[in-house]
């Protein structure tokens, strides 16, 4: 038995000899085989948007990407087949099917590294893209925010590089520059290339970081990516493009510019009770276990609004007065879910793929339609939806609906969140909290368990305990339709269509006296003006009721 075994570990040693010396040979050949991969059915998430220059940032940011492998690159194949692949491409959608892996020339390396990303096949922007990039040629490629522009050049980028016989040596210029408009996005960009390639260097450079010397290459090809594309980028273009570039348009002339995953509202509210109703809205919206961001439009702002005691979740800003170390820690820390809200202003609008972002808030309607479909595009990514919630003042009604033209959207005017809200959230967030406590926790409490409900009764105990984990312990009326605080709105339905207004005010004078002048505020017709809306005290709402 143990001279077998000698001669079957010589026989293996020999065959393992021979498989090297056979894919030694592949290597040097010049054919390149695509690889076929099995395909999945999950939809993923791709990182990253490549935007133009954002106003915010002084610096620019840039990713150096240089080749380090001495040999030559080469795909290789590996084909699948049996009854389980049929039924699985049967089941497959449209989009999967046409962005395989197999359909393109990607190595089975970066399949590999691409699979342990969790990407399992090409975006459509990828797929229109790939071609174009990997042949070298100029592109303009516009596709809405969370599609996964970013892998759309980095993955034939790479490919093209890793194929490229030339001879690598230390010191020689950079292949590839990647602009970015903000420190963060080029550090996630940097990240999504290192991630798909084991071969090439990527080095990361911003501001406070010295610059190598860099030579002009003859000939570059330049691409473009961005989520909005104005009339003054193709300006810019011609001037820095070949004349015959790609333009790849994935949103076309359609209306809609902004995300179709995003769900969007505003809500009129003076300045003065931003603050308070923002941390309802979080509260509502988000609550205690979801991620939100908050967009300012100053620094400033900022800082106080993340300071500001009605956010109740854990909060820090995001903005360009911040050193880039600690900028580089809270955006980790967010990513991660150190903490759940947080506060910024466009440094975090361009690009950057945070995950799970249940909530974006816009403290007043930006003075630009791309800084919106930016900002609103940081939720609802990759097949994910969101809601985006645009704050405004009555007299900055007519910047919304300039923002509704452009970007081809139609906001929904809620109101603030009511007390009933209020209390309805918070109470889940508190149960949510009771479930994630341990039982050998639980067993150290029941003690004090039993005499609270001797003292209290049970549910009176209970709902004590929920009130004060939730941390709504007092909550504040507000008009539905200005937010003030200390304001319940009210309806008076009719049973016919009101021609005038006085009709309203009439019938609330039989009903609640000449009193009712100083009670009533605010009085406005009800769409198709079968009632009127209006406010009363809080102090009023029951005697009115």
């Amino acid at each position: 038995q143990k001279e077998k075994k000698e001669k079957k570990s010589k026989r293996r040693d020999k065959s393992r000899r021979r498989k090297t010396q056979t894919d030694e040979s592949e290597q040097s050949e010049d054919d390149v085989e695509r690889p076929k991969h099995k395909k999945s059915r999950s939809a993923v998430k791709q990182n990253g948007d490549v935007k133009e220059e954002s106003p915010e940032n002084t610096r620019l940011s840039s990713l150096k990407i240089k080749s380090t492998h001495n040999k030559q690159h080469s795909n290789s194949s590996e084909t699948s087949s049996g009854d389980g692949d049929s039924e699985q491409e049967q089941e497959m959608t449209e989009e999967q099917k046409e962005g395989a892996f197999s359909n393109f020339s990607i190595s089975k390396g970066t399949v590999q590294l691409l699979q342990a990303r969790g990407v399992t096949y090409l975006f459509p922007v990828q797929v229109k893209t790939f071609n174009p990039v990997y042949s070298g040629k100029d592109v303009i490629a516009q596709a809405r925010t969370g599609t996964g522009k970013t892998f759309s050049f980095a993955i034939p980028l790479i490919e093209k590089l890793q194929g490229d016989s030339q001879e690598r040596r230390r010191g020689r210029s950079p292949k590839v520059l990647v602009l970015c408009p903000t420190r963060e996005l080029a550090n996630q960009v940097a990240k999504d290339f290192k991630d798909i390639t084991r071969k090439l260097t990527v080095a990361c450079f911003y501001g406070g970081t010295p610059y190598n010397g860099q030579n002009s290459e003859d000939n570059p090809q330049t691409l473009l990516f961005s989520a909005t594309c104005p009339h003054w980028v193709y300006d810019v273009a011609k001037k820095y493009m070949k004349s015959r570039y790609e333009q790849i348009d994935l949103i076309g002339k359609r209306t809609q510019k902004a995300a179709t995953t995003v769900e969007h509202l505003a809500i009129e509210c003076h300045w003065s009770q931003r603050a308070a109703v923002i941390g309802d809205v979080i509260q509502v919206y988000s609550g205690s276990h979801g991620r939100t961001i908050v967009f300012c439009e100053t620094k400033k702002e900022a800082n106080e609004l993340a300071m500001n005691a009605s956010i109740k979740q854990d909060c820090q800003s995001l903005h360009g007065d911040i050193p880039q170390k600690q900028r580089e820690i809270t955006l980790k820390g967010f990513r991660n879910g150190t903490f759940k809200v947080l506060v910024a202003t466009n440094v975090a609008a361009r690009g950057l793929d945070i995950p799970e972002v249940d909530l974006v808030v816009q403290s007043s309607p930006p003075k630009d339609v791309e800084s919106y479909i930016h900002r609103s595009g940081r939720t609802g990514r990759a097949g994910r939806t969101g809601i985006c919630i645009c704050f405004y003042q009555r007299k900055e009604e007519h910047q919304l609906r300039y923002v509704e033209q452009k970007a081809g959207i139609t906001f929904k005017r809620v109101g603030v969140p009511t007390a009933t809200d209020i209390i309805k959230a918070s109470s889940k967030d508190a149960i949510r909290c009771l479930d994630s406590v341990p039982q050998t926790a639980i067993d150290y409490f029941k003690e004090s368990a039993r005499l609270l409900i001797q003292e209290k009764g049970p549910v009176n105990a209970l709902a004590a305990a929920l009130a004060h984990i939730s941390g709504a312990t007092s909550i504040e009326q507000r008009s539905l339709l200005n937010s003030d605080a200390g304001f319940v709105t009210m309806i008076l339905h009719c049973s016919e269509e009101i021609n005038n207004m006085s009709y309203a005010w009439r019938r609330l004078r039989e009903l609640l006296g000449d009193d009712v002048d100083r009670k009533v505020n605010r009085m406005c017709f009800l769409k198709g003006k079968m009632g009127v809306c209006f406010d009363v005290p809080a102090a009023d709402q029951k005697e009115i009721e």
